[in-house]
């Protein structure tokens, strides 16, 4: 599956009376907690400066927690922000414990509930401002996050929660009911592209590349990639194989869920370095494994070199645990590709 890691916080203390609030919030959140050098705090990491000490941590963290005042963590975290699709969450809490304010990445990062556990913590209010939290709507983004869909078209996310905030009826081409939204009201389900309105805010849930123009487009990660290639091959050359196969399928890139191959390749840096640009962590498989698989076209090449008749395929159709293969393998002279689509659970 797409890398769901916990979450890694860091937590700020600049005063002696943030310092304990600091200390609590960081045993609760698991945090990495940072104090002022002249606080002398046994157990956290001092830093002289916050401005550079953000400067290290800002993208090495998916959540920040200042116990300080909110003027100070805006000029510190300014320099670095970059969208709302990439930016890490930020709370910013008072140094008596009263308030904890999301302040950056509320839905996509997690701010609002980061806030609301450091509420929870210290016994406090978190202080929610996005639209549609503040008028108790759904929010498109918050939900796509909650059921682990991807989403491919991050601009389209202000249309459909523009239009839940004032009552729009938003239409939704989800077959599969990914977003569960099948009798939710304000939602309206439509049968496909005869039944789609371009000119209305619309969300387009698929593990195909095939969202119409203008719709927000979601993807559930269901996809296995099952990859046997050559040794010492580049990361530029499974990235192109699977980029030219995807488009040739018309298939999500969004939607990759995994990679998987064969033992002997644990240790291929640029198969390890394409999985990370997927974003997920790579699977390895035994010889037994594989062989065990009713691949539907074995190679004797593949046999001989590796000591199963197949990789790719094989590969595919076990991360997919009983999924439909849906390409078989492709492959150039230094990679192949097989891609399985696991069962809608």
């Amino acid at each position: 599956m797409k890398r769901m890691p916990a979450k890694k916080i860091a937590v700020y203390a600049l005063t002696s009376q943030g310092l304990a609030v600091g200390r609590l919030l960081a045993a609760r959140l698991h945090g990495t907690l940072y104090a002022s050098k002249p606080l002398e705090a046994e157990g956290a990491i001092p830093f002289e400066s916050l401005k550079h000490l953000v400067s290290a941590t800002f993208n090495a963290f998916d959540g920040h927690v200042f116990v300080a005042a909110a003027g100070i963590v805006v000029r510190c975290i300014a320099p670095h922000l970059q969208s709302k699709e990439t930016d890490p969450a930020v709370v910013c809490m008072d140094q008596g414990g009263l308030f904890a304010i999301s302040l950056l990445s509320g839905h996509l990062g997690g701010a609002n509930e980061l806030a609301d556990r450091c509420a929870r913590t210290m016994g406090a209010q978190s202080v929610i401002t996005t639209a549609t939290d503040s008028a108790g709507v759904l929010s498109i983004d918050s939900l796509a996050m909650a059921k682990g869909l991807a989403i491919g078209t991050i601009g389209k996310v202000k249309d459909v929660n523009m239009a839940l905030l004032e009552n729009r009826i938003v239409q939704v081409y989800d077959p599969e009911d990914w977003l569960g939204l099948a009798w939710h009201a304000g939602f309206e389900g439509r049968a496909g592209y005869e039944d789609w309105n371009e000119s209305s805010p619309g969300i387009w849930v698929s593990w195909h590349n095939d969202a119409p123009e203008g719709s927000l487009a979601l993807h559930p990660r269901m996809l296995h990639l099952g990859i046997g290639c050559r040794r010492d091959i580049t990361t530029y050359e499974i990235l192109d194989h699977v980029h030219m196969v995807f488009k040739k399928h018309g298939l999500a890139m969004d939607s990759i869920a995994s990679v998987g191959s064969v033992e002997a390749k644990r240790n291929e840096a640029g198969l390890l370095e394409a999985a990370e640009e997927f974003g997920v962590d790579p699977v390895f498989y035994t010889t037994a494994q594989l062989a065990a698989v009713d691949a539907p076209t074995p190679s004797d090449r593949v046999q001989q070199h590796m000591g199963v008749p197949s990789v790719a395929e094989a590969s595919a159709m076990l991360a997919s645990h009983g999924g439909q293969l849906l390409v078989s393998k492709e492959k150039t002279s230094t990679v192949t590709l097989a891609v399985a689509r696991s069962n809608r659970a």
